[in-house]
């Protein structure tokens, strides 16, 4: 486990100004292969074999999604599902962004059935 998905999301109430510049940087270094979007949003697109696969992704992304509380904009199509972060609140990113990233990764069927980004 990595030290941000051992972390919890923390509950954004906004009047707390978006991560920008150096700090962004950092977090950034300690997710893999997740795009930053104008220093808006995180990026990642997963490729499966079939639907099925993606589905059955997609609804583990929303249960870690749920116990977090934070919940990301998904995009599912056949065998591909991709993932945007942000805090709305906001409308930009906060720890807590690359916090659900990092557990999205370890989502146990990631390293079985091993999906690659595109």
């Amino acid at each position: 486990m990595t030290q941000l998905a051992s972390k919890q999301c923390i509950p954004c109430k906004g009047r707390i100004p978006p991560l920008k510049g150096d700090e962004l940087k950092q977090l950034h270094k300690q997710i893999e292969k997740w795009d930053v979007v104008e220093e808006h949003h995180l990026s990642k697109t997963y490729k499966f074999p079939d639907f099925v696969k993606a589905l059955e992704f997609v609804n583990k992304v929303g249960g870690v999604s749920e116990q977090e509380g934070h919940h990301p904009d998904i995009f599912l199509t056949w065998g591909k599902v991709r993932i945007e972060i942000c805090t709305h609140k906001i409308n930009g990113l906060t720890e807590s962004d690359f916090i659900l990233a990092a557990k999205i990764d370890e989502i146990p069927s990631l390293a079985a059935s091993g999906p690659k980004k595109v």
